[in-house]
């Protein structure tokens, strides 16, 4: 089950974390994995590890909020089944903390970008028949997450599009869909603690992981084998849905 075997799938943000974790597990799926990410130097250190797995894929340097250079990278790509938009950045702080350039910064790479990116893949994916799209949401799209006005109007932005290209491209076979993960232990995460708890990350660490009720954080691992099962044949009945992956925060946080 759950194969990918003559698929091609584009991850962005493949180069580190999530992506990176969702990119290694298509591959050994049998997809063929286009790791797109702003750092070439990540984006091939993810492919070759892919490669040298056994694995089919190539990496891409692409900057996401740039309509040109997304067109440019997907005309190279003969083939998208699966759209995978990872690519993200985000930012602390609530309304009266986020500056223009602030909000501007995140609206270009979280929301633009997988706007971009989505165009792209949907203009070949009518062309072939069909494709999957899923989409990086976030708890911060579903609940309140303190200080975190720019980060969560993006992810708001993220869940309300899934929801139209669902419904739109439905006589398309083009399925669309989107995952919000809670916090997952990521090397952002470390270095996060690193710049605003410098010694005292352990303890910041433990602090964060228990506000999941399952009493930790979620592993990159785990959302991609969530990821695995939305963008494989199996999940063929499903479209314009969100999926929490969150240790019962959204449901359980009393």
């Amino acid at each position: 089950m759950f194969r990918l075997a003559g698929k091609s799938a584009v991850v962005t943000g493949g180069g580190s974390g999530i992506g990176r974790a969702i990119a290694q597990l298509f591959a050994q799926q049998g997809a063929h994995v286009h790791v797109l990410d702003l750092q070439e130097e990540a984006a091939s250190e993810t492919a070759d590890a892919i490669r040298a797995a056994g694995g089919a894929a190539q990496g891409h340097r692409c900057d996401v909020s740039s309509q040109a250079e997304v067109q440019r990278v997907f005309s190279a790509i003969p083939q998208v089944d699966i759209l995978v938009n990872n690519a993200g950045i985000a930012h602390v702080g609530n309304l009266e903390k986020t500056s223009e350039t602030d909000l501007d910064r995140v609206y270009q790479v979280n929301v633009k970008g997988a706007y971009t990116c989505m165009l792209a893949a949907v203009q070949q994916m009518k062309q072939q028949g069909g494709g999957v799209i899923l989409n990086l949401a976030s708890i911060a799209a579903l609940v309140g997450i303190p200080d975190r006005f720019a980060y969560s109007m993006s992810k708001g932005a993220i869940h309300a599009m899934t929801m139209s290209v669902a419904k739109d491209y439905l006589a398309s076979n083009i399925r669309c869909n989107s995952i919000s993960p809670a916090r997952v232990h990521t090397p952002f995460v470390d270095g996060f603690l690193a710049k605003n708890y410098p010694g005292n990350e352990a303890a910041m660490f433990e602090k964060l992981s228990k506000t999941q009720p399952i009493g930790r954080m979620g592993k990159p691992e785990e959302v991609a084998a969530l990821a695995l099962f939305l963008c494989s044949d199996e999940a063929g009945f499903i479209t314009g849905c969100d999926y929490p992956i969150d240790g019962g925060f959204t449901r359980l946080n009393n």
